[in-house]
């Protein structure tokens, strides 16, 4: 294997993804938070989807949009963090040149879903507090469910040019990929062509997609905003203000991080790069692992009716 890792080649077969580069002999000890992690993130999405599922009050938009955010968060983890464990564990490093594209495609797509989950949420909350009784009226489960295929049809489709222009570059270089997972720019860095073209083309999605979304998100809680500060009571205001309390914390909580990466990973170029690559694995699995402590804490419907379930089982 060791030959191959440098020999000239323009189709691999293989890619051999390194983990956390010049960490490898904290693997397994790195892996243990991570672990921790996937394994919160699995048991409380599949919480609320259940929970959602057999509560038939909870049969409204807003959870359906959290429906939507589990699924993805659930996505999300498991494209990436069961070959990591597999690295950290096992050692086992190679990943088919295949596999690793469609690692890439569904990361990136769902990264990009996500987003546009948390702006559909966002618009769920305007028409709630600003046009309340027009909110059953606009928001129907057939244009829910639009909404939601609109948002994965927008990530697949910004996406794919990513991989079928991956697909086709010659690599020449090198097959091992410094990074615990296919990350397109990690990926793309490995080719024997000029990628210019690939750079601008990212950065253009994540401004045009996370971008503008993030502008969406921020002319809605402004409008959200004037609406409740406009009501009578203070008291009014807080109770309004809390039914967003929870959708702000899990746009925080997948942002933030997110951002943090992309310009340590486009501008942090002094960094070292298992710090690079430590934060780029970090912050794929701290949205799903948290979006369901925030939703499972901050909403009332879904505390209680999990406070009932584990009543139940205890009595």
């Amino acid at each position: 294997m060791s030959n191959s890792n440098t020999t000239n080649f323009t189709n691999p077969s293989i890619f051999i993804l390194v983990g956390i580069p010049g960490l490898e002999a904290a693997h397994v000890w790195i892996s243990i938070p991570f672990s921790i992690m996937y394994v919160i993130a699995i048991l409380g999405n599949f919480s609320i989807l259940f929970i959602v599922k057999m509560e038939q009050s909870l049969h409204k938009p807003m959870y359906y949009f959290l429906c939507m955010l589990a699924i993805t968060d659930l996505v999300l983890s498991t494209s990436t963090l069961p070959k990591m464990l597999s690295i950290f564990w096992l050692n086992s490093r190679e990943i088919d040149f295949s596999a690793c594209l469609t690692q890439m495609y569904f990361l990136h797509c769902f990264l990009v879903t996500e987003s546009g989950i948390f702006v559909a949420m966002a618009f769920d909350r305007y028409v709630a507090i600003c046009d309340p009784l027009r909110h059953s009226i606009i928001l129907t489960n057939s244009m829910v469910a639009k909404i939601g295929l609109g948002m994965v049809l927008r990530g697949g489709m910004l996406v794919l040019p990513f991989i079928l222009v991956a697909r086709q570059w010659p690599y020449c270089r090198t097959n091992i990929i410094p990074h615990s997972y296919c990350e397109h720019m990690a990926v793309v860095k490995l080719a024997c062509t000029e990628i210019h073209v690939s750079n601008y083309y990212s950065l253009s999605v994540v401004f045009c997609s996370l971008g503008l979304d993030q502008f969406f998100i921020a002319v809605s809680y402004t409008q959200i905003l004037r609406a409740i500060f406009s009501l009578p009571t203070k008291d009014a205001c807080l109770k309004t203000f809390g039914t967003c309390g929870s959708h702000l914390c899990a746009i925080l909580a997948f942002y933030i991080p997110c951002l943090f990466s992309v310009l340590t990973y486009r501008f942090g170029k002094n960094m070292a790069l298992h710090f690079h690559v430590l934060i780029a694995s970090v912050y794929l699995l701290f949205p799903p692992m948290i979006n369901p402590i925030i939703y499972g804490v901050r909403t009332k419907q879904i505390r209680d009716r999990l406070l009932r379930l584990f009543t139940h089982k205890g009595t």
